[in-house]
């Protein structure tokens, strides 16, 4: 019997989309764009994290932010509402991760949505990502930095579950720490682990509903962002 072809579909796929991600890369790099990529398991605290961020930073740097979800508004609207920024949603037809040509057309959209801006207006462009620990880290968005939050029920010993996710994010946030107290979490040894899988990655605690360490991850941004218009 004669061997039949095998294509390996998926080395394809990932393959094509690193070469798109680093032409998007190039393309913001040009316009003087920062575009971070933002991670997290649903119910984390993303969005409340964002709002308090961007409030933070928006008088000082010209900001817009990406929503993607499986469907639904709402995170959208919420940021827009609670900052004031430029806000839109992107739905991903049930695929539970962005890639570099969905995050493209995302970009084109904003300009769109704001048709008296074009993307060089803005200085950082925040996309947020659709909540999953698995997905999202396999495919590269064309983002300058990416960055994930971690809230304190989910538990310490996350990172060495999900190695991918933490060895792709420059700068691990872990929120909600209101709560440590009334949860079994470790938070050296959450550390520990996270530099196991990425010895560079930032390590941030916050709580975002209180706004506690927010300014740490606010100036950590700031700084990524003047670095790359530089």
């Amino acid at each position: 019997m004669e061997n039949v072809k095998i294509i390996e579909i998926k080395k394809s796929v990932f393959e094509d989309n690193d070469r798109e991600a680093d032409r998007l890369r190039g393309e913001l790099k040009e316009k003087g764009v920062f575009l971070l990529n933002l991670m997290s398991s649903p119910g984390s605290g993303k969005t409340t994290t964002l709002i308090q961020t961007i409030n933070r930073l928006k008088d000082k740097i010209r900001i817009a932010v990406m929503e993607a979800d499986i469907d639904g508004d709402v995170d959208a609207i919420k940021i827009k509402e609670a900052t004031g920024v430029e806000s839109i949603q992107l739905h991903t037809g049930g695929m539970c991760h962005l890639d570099a040509e969905m995050t493209k057309q995302g970009l084109e959209g904003l300009i769109v949505e704001n048709q008296h801006s074009k993307a060089e207006n803005y200085d950082l462009v925040i996309l947020e990502n659709v909540g999953n620990l698995v997905c999202p880290a396999e495919f590269d968005t064309g983002a300058v930095k990416n960055a994930m939050i971690l809230s304190v029920p989910e538990g310490h010993d996350k990172p060495l579950k999900y190695p991918l996710m933490f060895s792709i994010c420059d700068v691990v946030v872990i929120n909600k720490m209101d709560v440590l107290p009334y949860f079994d979490f470790d938070m050296e040894k959450c550390k520990e682990y996270i530099h196991m899988r990425n010895p560079k990655a930032t390590v941030i605690p916050i709580c975002a509903k209180t706004g506690e360490g927010v300014e740490a991850f606010a100036e950590w941004l700031a700084n990524e962002v003047a670095r790359w218009k530089a």
